[in-house]
C-alpha cells in the first residue's frame, strides 16, 4: 500500500502535522501505522481529511464541533443527556424565592469555579 508520512500528508492537505495528530486523537481519522509506529496516510485518510475540511467550511464549524458530533453518534447516554438538556426549561427551585434566584444561581457558579 502506498501511503504518506504525516509530514507529506500535512503538505498535501494543508493541515499541520499537529492538527493531523489532533484530528486523530479526536477519532475523526485513523491512519494506519508502520511497523516502526509511524502514521501512514493512504487515499482513504486523505479523502476523509479533504471532506472534513469541506464540511468545516460549508457549515462554518470547528473541529471540536465535529468531534463532539462523533462522540454523540457513539454514546447513547451523551446523546440522551444533551437532548434532555436542550428540552429542559429553566425553573426556580421551590425552596428559593424569586428575589433570591439570581443569587442562588451565582453561588452555584462560584462553587463550580472554586472546585475547578
Amino acid at each position: 500500500m502506498e501511503a504518506l508520512t504525516i509530514r507529506e500528508a500535512a503538505q498535501t492537505t494543508g493541515w499541520s502535522a499537529r492538527m493531523l495528530r489532533y484530528i486523530e486523537r479526536s477519532g475523526l481519522v485513523a491512519p494506519a501505522r508502520s511497523s516502526a509506529g509511524y502514521r501512514l496516510y493512504g487515499p482513504a485518510e486523505l479523502q476523509r481529511l479533504r471532506t472534513l475540511k469541506e464540511l468545516l467550511g460549508r457549515y462554518e464549524i470547528g473541529l471540536s464541533d465535529v468531534a463532539f458530533a462523533a462522540r454523540m453518534a457513539t454514546s447513547a447516554e451523551l446523546r440522551d443527556d444533551v437532548a434532555g438538556w436542550l428540552a429542559e426549561k429553566p425553573s426556580r427551585p421551590e425552596h428559593v424565592s424569586a428575589q433570591d434566584w439570581l443569587r442562588f444561581e451565582q453561588d452555584k457558579h462560584e462553587k463550580l469555579l472554586a472546585a475547578a
